[in-house]
């Protein structure tokens, strides 16, 4: 139990980096496209398989790592404690919800059933991505309303601006989980009975 409880904690730590510096990289390549935050990427699947791997509690820790990391270093865009808060600690622990299908995975994985794995991997990342989206959308009505266009209504101002980076990432996030499975299935479910 030790030895799972050590490499737990180490798969999120390093699966939480990892998607942290997939985050900087897409950052960085998105030109300020998006200037109160925001970028095509997908930093997403190191929680996906996080959350495959090891169900919702190594998802969220995985997001939560992720979310920290980016207020601790400062590669963040916030204007209140709450916003700040909704928009990387809510937003990126949400994702790992994913690991709600977790067994799915794993089964489908275990009985090489691609098709079926494919689907579950699909629901999870819009399970994972929506509740993300959610979370910015909401911090976009209430803390971005001036930014809105005269005579737009700041939730279809929020619903235009996160959607324009978040619908992107959910699919590019779903492609490479799916293109992942595909050459290594084994690191989907490795752990997943464990915790």
């Amino acid at each position: 139990m030790k030895k799972n409880n050590t490499l737990f904690l180490v798969e999120v730590a390093i699966f939480g980096a990892l998607a942290y510096l997939l985050d900087l990289l897409a950052g960085v390549l998105s030109l300020q496209i998006w200037p109160q935050g925001g970028a095509i990427t997908i930093s997403m699947v190191p929680v996906f398989i996080m959350a495959f791997r090891w169900g919702i509690k190594g998802g969220i820790l995985s997001g939560f790592i992720l979310g920290l990391l980016q207020i601790v270093t400062g590669t963040f865009w916030g204007i209140d404690p709450v916003q700040i808060f909704l928009d990387y600690i809510v937003a990126f622990t949400s994702l790992g919800f994913a690991g709600v299908v977790a067994s799915q995975v794993a089964t489908s994985a275990k009985r090489d059933e691609i098709k079926k794995l494919v689907m579950y991997v699909s629901i999870a990342s819009f399970i994972g991505c929506l509740l993300r989206f959610l979370a910015h959308y909401t911090a976009g009505i209430i803390y971005f309303d001036y930014l809105a266009p005269e005579g737009q209504p700041v939730w279809l101002y929020s619903l235009l601006y996160n959607g324009s980076f978040m619908l992107p990432s959910f699919v590019i996030a779903t492609i490479v989980t799916v293109l992942l499975i595909k050459t290594v299935p084994r690191i989907f479910t490795f752990n997943n009975s464990v915790a």
